[in-house]
Order: C-alpha cells, then sequence, then structure tokens
C-alpha cells in the first residue's frame, strides 16, 4: 500500500497538521520512501480497507491523499535508483515484526 500526498505548509498550524499526518503514518507502520510517499506491506484486503480507515481519521484539512495498492508481484517489478546506480528488488518481507 503506497499513500502520496500533497499537504499545505504555509502557517505554523498547517504545518503542525502535515508533521502530524506523517508521524501518524509511521505510528501506524508505513515507512518513508521519500518525501510525502510512504509504504506498507499489507498482506490482505481487509488490512488495506482496515489501514485506509485508519488513514483517513487522521487526514488533516486541505490538500491532496492518494492511497495505491499494488500486488506483491508488482511491488517486486519496482526499479529503485540511488543516485545513477539501480538497487536490487525488493521482496515483500516473509514475516510479521511484532511490537
Amino acid at each position: 500500500m503506497l499513500v502520496m500526498f500533497d499537504l499545505p505548509v504555509i502557517t505554523k498550524a498547517e504545518r503542525k497538521a502535515a508533521t502530524g499526518f506523517r508521524n501518524a503514518l509511521l505510528d501506524i507502520g508505513f515507512q518513508m520512501s521519500q518525501l510525502s510517499v510512504y509504504l506498507r506491506f499489507c498482506t490482505s484486503q481487509a488490512q488495506v480497507d482496515t489501514l485506509c480507515k485508519t488513514v483517513e481519521r487522521a487526514l488533516p484539512n486541505g490538500g491532496k491523499v492518494h492511497i495505491l495498492q499494488f500486488t506483491d508481484k508488482q511491488y517486486e517489478r519496482t526499479i529503485t535508483f540511488h543516485g545513477k546506480s539501480q538497487q536490487t528488488a525488493q521482496k515483500p518481507p516473509d514475516q510479521f515484526d511484532l511490537f
């Protein structure tokens, strides 16, 4: 599952809301892929649906948020570059991390 967003950050209140949203994503297990793009591996559609509701509750006023879903195979086919060097393909996690 991928969450992409563009939030207003002109006023102090908007910056605080945007930071709160990013922290909420981290708290529910997302990891930052790049600025305003967060990823989380999900094992079922039910988990995706639950996370979508959780993300929706954390949404600040204003801005745009997109939630995208990828299958395991689509995720594995992602091509990533760091600078000019291509990184090895990532595989979905084999096990869960329990906190």
